[in-house]
């Protein structure tokens, strides 16, 4: 219960940082091809997997979501299924609690593009809590279910299984 909650409290958290990002860089809306208006929405993440397995690093079940806008700004948050360190809100985290927090934490905003002749987009990262990779690229398919499967190209072995929010 705990980690549901800080997990929504860091995603209001970085989804206002995203909303005073996009209204500072605001820009018409463009057209957009067929593939990328599916983007458009926010995602749930169901799962990822690596060799079709759950992701060791991430667990069973990691929580996220990520955003695409019509404007192509795009954020994407993940948290890995594991304890989390909680301190009360008049304390400091020790270094071991903060680093323990952030490890496997994945959060970032920016824009993005969609490559539609090679099924790819790419999400253009502005403000990451970790940005030794500026660009990541991803291949996309969606399943028959309207799934959006993200993989790395650095590393295909990888999924990333998507779900847009009703």
């Amino acid at each position: 219960m705990r980690r549901t909650r800080w997990a929504a409290k860091a995603l209001r958290l970085f989804g206002g940082l995203i909303t005073l990002a996009a209204v500072g860089t605001s820009r018409p809306i463009r057209a957009q091809s067929p593939a990328a208006q599916r983007f458009i929405g926010t995602w749930r993440l169901v799962s990822i997997e690596v060799n079709g397995q759950p992701d060791p690093a991430r667990g069973a079940h990691p929580i996220g979501l990520i955003y695409y806008d019509a404007t192509n700004h795009m954020a994407a948050q993940i948290a890995p299924d594991r304890p989390r360190p909680t301190w009360s809100a008049d304390t400091q985290p020790s270094p071991e609690q903060a680093k323990e927090a952030l490890t496997g934490y994945v959060a970032y905003f920016g824009t993005y593009t969609v490559d539609e002749g090679a099924h790819t987009v790419t999400h253009h990262r502005q403000a990451a809590i970790n940005l030794n990779v500026v660009d990541f690229v991803r291949r996309f398919e969606f399943d028959t279910d309207g799934r959006l499967i993200l993989t790395p190209l650095e590393n295909p072995r990888t999924r990333l299984v998507w779900e847009r929010l009703k």
